[in-house]
């Protein structure tokens, strides 16, 4: 009898495969998909070596087993690291100098998915058009045949932590390190005692059941579970990694939650006086404070607003060879001399551990010390895969419309719209939305901020989510303000 092969086409997304598991695809499935990377790969260099890992989900080992017998079935040479984080992986292609690689991993995502993180330039992930071709490949079944093999890399995880410890601070923090029980807890403590930290460790032990709330540094429930912690310690700052270790949170010593499009702007203002003229990208759900901030202009430093999703950043980063990136969602991406490009959500907490050695001043008063606005969090309404995007067109058409007919958004005129990713429309003073679609779940993406009151915040929204449930193709929000 023939195997099953179940493979859900919609799980090809921008640039992350994302399916439950094994209900929109199945082992054999993954195993496809192996093939197609594979056969990627082999396009660009016969005999290739790939690395590969895993995060700590239940059945997270057996998902890479069977991408693992796909890519050898393509000829490629796969050197597996074992339990790991998505960095890790990336770390190792400029570390052994691999061709390519995989991290099976659902990051953030609730228990039940599974996915796959893939590159093969360095530093890069797949982007839209890599994603597309590989999708064409498995469903088409256009795989090369080689024959590969398989080598297990020991404690690769000591070579990942060493490379990180090498950086030290003066004094000594005291933090809170949060890792939801994912994998980032049998790293991230180690790594920030090494630098010179005074580490807390809050819900680090690998637990797969997630017991109390995913791994996830934009989930208002984690972020208050680690201030609740920084107060209870009198601790310095405290930081939440989410499932595979390439975004971090940050909570200040008082306790509040800090967004990281704000937390990234205060490192890019200190990166900026120690590298003047350089340049920074930042995704489009981020402030508009980078755009007029008088420190940034003082030392010559440009912005470039670009689509949101960390392989976009990474490869814009790349691409305009700038010296840091950073995502509302806590991707964060530095360039020579301070990493190699990718995100790395402990090398981010590093960075912020740097930046509060050099100042005198509490992280608090340092966010007090930038102008004031009211933010959003991420809000994310369901909708389902097949219809957001036709979704995000038609909102798109509408908001154009009204900037062309000279209408008001809470008696603001619209004066810039930006479509590069969704639709982002700033109003006269400085106030803004957006609207887009998610690139790894069935939802869209809202965020709102304004400089001049929390009403307009809300009355954004407001105006967005009457547009949203009108179209009639709007479920449950994740959150709300």
């Amino acid at each position: 009898m023939s195997e099953t092969i179940k493979i859900d086409p919609l799980g090809f997304r921008e640039y992350d495969a994302r399916w439950l598991y094994p209900e929109k695809i199945n082992g054999p499935g993954i195993r496809e998909v192996g093939k197609g990377f594979g056969s990627q790969i082999i396009k660009f260099r016969k005999n290739a070596r790939v690395t590969v890992g895993f995060d700590y989900r239940s059945y997270s080992e057996e998902v890479k087993n069977y991408f693992v017998e796909g890519l050898i079935s393509t000829g490629c040479y796969v050197e597996d690291l074992g339990l790991c984080l998505s960095p890790t992986i990336y770390f190792s292609q400029f570390d052994i100098n691999s061709d390519a690689v995989a991290m099976i991993t659902a990051s953030h995502n609730e228990n039940g998915w599974t996915g796959i993180k893939m590159g093969i330039k360095k530093g890069l992930t797949h982007c839209y058009e890599e994603m597309n071709e590989l999708k064409e490949i498995v469903l088409e079944k256009k795989f090369e045949n080689g024959k590969g093999n398989y080598k297990k890399i020991d404690n690769y995880k000591s070579k990942y932590i060493e490379h990180l410890s090498k950086n030290k601070i003066n004094k000594q923090l005291k933090v809170v390190v949060a890792c939801g029980n994912g994998t980032a807890g049998i790293f991230a403590p180690e790594i920030l005692r090494n630098i010179g930290c005074d580490v807390i460790e809050l819900d680090c032990k690998l637990d797969f059941t997630f017991p109390k709330y995913n791994p996830n540094p934009e989930d208002l429930k984690m972020l208050n579970e680690i201030a609740k912690c920084v107060k209870e310690n009198n601790a310095d700052v405290g930081f939440g990694f989410d499932g595979d270790g390439d975004r971090v949170g940050v909570v200040d010593e008082i306790g509040n939650e800090i967004f990281s499009d704000k937390v990234g702007l205060l490192l890019a203002r200190d990166i900026s006086k120690k590298y003047p003229g350089n340049k920074f990208i930042v995704d489009v759900k981020s402030t508009g404070l980078y755009e007029n901030d008088e420190i940034l202009k003082k030392n010559n430093c440009k912005t470039v607003y670009w689509k949101t999703g960390h392989s976009y950043i990474k490869r814009k980063v790349n691409e305009d060879k700038a010296i840091a990136g950073f995502e509302k969602s806590g991707h964060f991406f530095f360039n020579q001399p301070l990493g190699y490009g990718y995100d790395d959500g402990i090398n981010s907490a590093i960075q912020v551990c740097v930046l509060l050695d050099n100042e005198e001043y509490k992280l608090s008063k340092l966010i007090a010390s930038l102008p004031k606005t009211y933010q959003s969090p991420t809000m994310g309404p369901f909708c389902k895969d097949e219809e957001k995007y036709g979704v995000i067109e038609e909102i798109t058409k509408e908001i154009v419309n009204l900037k062309e007919t000279g209408q008001k958004i809470d008696n603001q005129e619209i004066n810039h719209i930006l479509t590069v990713n969704g639709v982002r429309f700033s109003l006269k003073d400085g106030s803004w939305g957006l609207i887009r679609a998610s690139s790894n779940k069935p939802s869209l993406v809202i965020v709102t901020e304004s400089p001049t009151s929390d009403n307009r915040k809300k009355n954004i929204f407001s105006f967005i989510d009457n547009l949203l449930q009108q179209t009639g193709k709007i479920g449950e929000y994740d959150q709300k303000i």
